[in-house]
Order: C-alpha cells, then sequence, then structure tokens
C-alpha cells in the first residue's frame, strides 16, 4: 500500500470520526432542549390551571352577589305590591267617604230646603223678604244709636286731623304772601299820538306786515285812540314784540330793516329776561345745580299763565309751601322743592311735545337728570298717577294749595255762573232733595231735602253720595263741602 493510498484513508477516517462525534453532540443538545420544553410546557399548564381555579372562584362569588341583590331586588318588589294593594284599599275607603259625604250634605240641604219652605209656607213670607223686614226693623230700631256712633266718631277724628291738618296748612300760607299776576293772549301798547298808527301801517302795508312776519304776532289796530292790540297765544312771542314795537315807536324810524333789527335785539332781551328769571327763581327757592337749558325753560313760564295764574309765580309758591309741609312733616325738603317747583314745567313745552304737559314734564326731568324721586313727584302732580312717597303727596297738596287759595286764579262770569249750576244740578239730581243752593264760589253746596222722604241716617248717607258724584263728574278747584239739611216743623194754634 502506498503513502498516499494511506494518506486518503487515514483523511477519510479522520472525517468520519468528526462526523460521528458531531452526530453525538447534536443528540444530546436536542435532548436538553426537549427536557427544557417539557419542562416550561409543564409550568405554563400548572399557571393556567391556577388562572382557571382562581376565575372559577371569582365567577362563583359574582353569582352569589347577584343572587342576593335579586332576592332584595323581589323583596322590595313585594313590599310596593303590597304597599300598592293597601293604598287601592284606601283609596277605595276614601271614594266610597266622599260619595257617602255628598249624599249626606245633599240630604242636608234637602232637608234644610223643607224645612225653609215649611217656615215660609206657616210665615206666608219669603227668605229675602224676611232678611229684608228684619234689616228694616234693625235699622229702625237702632237708627238713633247708629247715627251717634257715626257721627261721635266723625267728631273725634275730626278735630284730631282738622286741627293738625289746618296748623300745617295755615301755617304754610301765613308764611308767603305772593302776589299773582293776571295776563290775557293780547297786550296792549300805548302810542304817543294817533299818527303813528300810519307810520307803523306803511304804505301798502309793509311795516305792519314785516313786523307781524319777524315776531310771529298779530297786530290789531282800530279805533281805539292811542292803542295797538298785540294778539297772540305764545306768550314769549308777544313779550318780544312789545318790547320792539316800543323802541320802534321811540326811535320813531319804523321800517322794515329797522323792524327786523329791533326785533332781533328784543328777542335777545327777552332771552336774558328768561335766563335771570330762571335764575331768580332758584335763588328764592334755595335750590341749584341745574342744567342750563332747564333753567331757560323754567324761566320761560314767567310768560305762561293757567286760569290766569303766572306759572313762574305759582311754581314758586308751591315749593315755598311744599318746603314748609316737608319740614313740619321730616320729608325730603331737597326732593319735596325740586318735585314742586318743576310740578308744572312740562307746560314750557307742551305745546311742542304730542303728549300732555305732565308727560312732557317726566321726560325733561329724565332728561337732564333729576332722579326718580323728582320724577315721580312731576308724575304724580296730577290725579292720573298716584302717589306713592310723602314728597310726591306733599308736592301735589301744596299745588292744591296754591290753585285754591282766594284770588290765585281768576274764571270769566260765564265759566263761574256755569260751574255753579252744574254743582247745583248734580245735588238735585238725587231723589228726595228738594232744593240745593252754591255758595262760597262753588266752595259749598247746600242741600234741603224732605223730610217726609229723607231720615237722618239717610240724609248722611245722601251727603256721601253727592260729594262722591261731584268729585267723579265736575271740574272744580280746591274743595267743594256738602251740607245737607232735613228740617222738620210743626205748628200747632192756641184758641
Amino acid at each position: 500500500m502506498t503513502p498516499i493510498t494511506i494518506g486518503i484513508l487515514a483523511g477519510l477516517g479522520g472525517v468520519v470520526a468528526g462526523f460521528v462525534v458531531r452526530h453525538i453532540l447534536l443528540s444530546k443538545t436536542q435532548e436538553d432542549l426537549d427536557a427544557k420544553g417539557k419542562e416550561l410546557l409543564l409550568n405554563a399548564k400548572e399557571e393556567a390551571l391556577k388562572l382557571k381555579e382562581q376565575a372559577k372562584k371569582e365567577e362563583e362569588e359574582r353569582l352569589k352577589e347577584l343572587k342576593r341583590t335579586e332576592e332584595q331586588l323581589r323583596e322590595r318588589e313585594l313590599s310596593v305590591e303590597r304597599r300598592a294593594e293597601k293604598l287601592d284599599g284606601d283609596r277605595e275607603t276614601i271614594e266610597r267617604a266622599n260619595a257617602e259625604l255628598e249624599e249626606t250634605k245633599k240630604e242636608i240641604e234637602a232637608l234644610r230646603q223643607k224645612q225653609e219652605k215649611e217656615l215660609e209656607k206657616v210665615a206666608k213670607l219669603s227668605k229675602d223678604d224676611a232678611k229684608e223686614m228684619l234689616l228694616a226693623e234693625i235699622e229702625k230700631d237702632y237708627s238713633a244709636d247708629m247715627i251717634r256712633k257715626i257721627r261721635s266718631m266723625k267728631e273725634t277724628m275730626k278735630k284730631h286731623w282738622d286741627a293738625e291738618a289746618k296748623e300745617l296748612i295755615t301755617t304754610a300760607i301765613e308764611r308767603l304772601a305772593t302776589d299773582m299776576t293776571a295776563e290775557m293772549t293780547v297786550n296792549s301798547v300805548h302810542l304817543p299820538n294817533e299818527e303813528i298808527k300810519g307810520k307803523i301801517i306803511g304804505k301798502e302795508g309793509r311795516n305792519i306786515q314785516a313786523f307781524e312776519k319777524a315776531t310771529g304776532v298779530d297786530l290789531v289796530i282800530d279805533e281805539t285812540p292811542e292803542t295797538v292790540l298785540v294778539s297772540s297765544f305764545d306768550p314769549v312771542r308777544r313779550a318780544v314784540a312789545v318790547k320792539a314795537l316800543q323802541a320802534l315807536i321811540k326811535d320813531g324810524r319804523i321800517q322794515p330793516a329797522k323792524i327786523e333789527e329791533l326785533v332781533k335785539k328784543a328777542q335777545d332781551q327777552i332771552e336774558e329776561e328768561i335766563k335771570e328769571a330762571g335764575e331768580a327763581a332758584l335763588q328764592e327757592v334755595g335750590l341749584g345745580g341745574f342744567h342750563p337749558e332747564l333753567v331757560r325753560l323754567l324761566g320761560s313760564m314767567k310768560f305762561r299763565t293757567s286760569y290766569g295764574q303766572n306759572q313762574l309765580a305759582h311754581a314758586v309758591e308751591v315749593t315755598h309751601i311744599a318746603s314748609v309741609l316737608a319740614r313740619e312733616v321730616g320729608a325730603d325738603i331737597n326732593i319735596t322743592k325740586k318735585g314742586a317747583l318743576l310740578h308744572d314745567i312740562g307746560k314750557a313745552i307742551s305745546h311742542e311735545y304730542p303728549g300732555s304737559h305732565v308727560d312732557a314734564g317726566v321726560e325733561i326731568a329724565r332728561k337732564y337728570g333729576l332722579g326718580e324721586a323728582v320724577v315721580h313727584c312731576i308724575e304724580a302732580s296730577h290725579e292720573d298717577t298716584e302717589a306713592k312717597s310723602v314728597e310726591a303727596i306733599l308736592s301735589r297738596t301744596a299745588d292744591a294749595i296754591s290753585a285754591a287759595r282766594p284770588g290765585a286764579r281768576r274764571e270769566s262770569t260765564e265759566q263761574y255762573i256755569k260751574r255753579m249750576t252744574e254743582l247745583e244740578n248734580v245735588a238735585n239730581s238725587f231723589p228726595g232733595v228738594q232744593k240745593s243752593f252754591a255758595i262760597q264760589a262753588g266752595r259749598e253746596v247746600r242741600v234741603l231735602v224732605k223730610p217726609e222722604m229723607i231720615d237722618d241716617l239717610t240724609a248722611m248717607k245722601l251727603a256721601r253720595e253727592i260729594a262722591n258724584k261731584v268729585e267723579a263728574d265736575l271740574q272744580y278747584p280746591g274743595t267743594v263741602k256738602v251740607n245737607v239739611i232735613r228740617e222738620t216743623r210743626f205748628a200747632e194754634v192756641a184758641r
């Protein structure tokens, strides 16, 4: 055997030996891995078994809890059903009791009606007639006592309240004495001579036309000697026209250009006079801090009147009276003064405002920030709105005192006669009235009644009814006292 063959055989032997060794090693590794896998699988099965047992126990606990809950719910349901059955039984009992009660009521009512019919049949008198007869007998038997009691109460109240009211009002009036200037819608301007009328008219009336156009008034030139009338419903325009006409007469040069110049000058003078009048009024009543436009509106009331009563003088007088009353009763003097001074401020622009002068006054007061307390005084200055504050009541009372005091206002003869006649007609419209007389300029009406128709108690009622009808139907300043007089005379002749 050659060395090459030996070498080849040796190499093959080494390869076979390596393969065998490797196979043995791989077999041992596979066995280890299988053992390891079996061990892991066993552990996993044990853990899964434990989890399964724990889940089973939890499931059993939940089932037990659900069973307990179901039992509780079943018990509650049974309890509710028992209560519902009991309530149904109680409801039926109540319904039966109500039905029995209604039947009893019907039986009682039937018995009562039957009894009433039997009583009416025995007495030969109906229930209403018996009631009226009983009331009439009671009124007849006790009318004197009722009259005495009512009179006693009225006298007691009258003595107490009249004394206090008279003291307050008398104090307020006595502390103030104001002259009222009556003004009309026409002013007269005196002329130095009759020739000046021709100058005022001018050639073909151009001067008078220019004057009326510039002032907005009517000039009335008639047969009245040395007098020209200035007519306008606007008192401010009328004042401007009078001042301008007086200036023209004094200057002597009456022509359109001069008319425009002097009318403009007169307007400026009147505007300044309005401002001064407003400031003077505020100073007189002790108020300040008003808006300049509000001061101007207040001053313009100097040229306005109501029933012949100058509005600015009236406002100042009302403020003085209201402040005295407020001091006596402990009300807010500042609010009372403002409400009283501006209670008719709406009349300064009422011709420019679509509503009443009260609505206009309320709008002005709110516009210039006077506060709701003052606004309410203006709003309640007339009977249309109820006065809800002491200050508003005092402002309204002071207004009535100023308007109703003797000499404050002026009315025509026709209006005076009409008012007296209406007052007497209201009193005469009641049954049992024989005659009535309006006296004391309409402050009192005396009513004579027929004594055979009207007794003392009815006379007392009649006075109240007449007073109520006068309040409802008539317009009048101040108050009207109603006196019902019942007189019975008996006469015999001795022979």
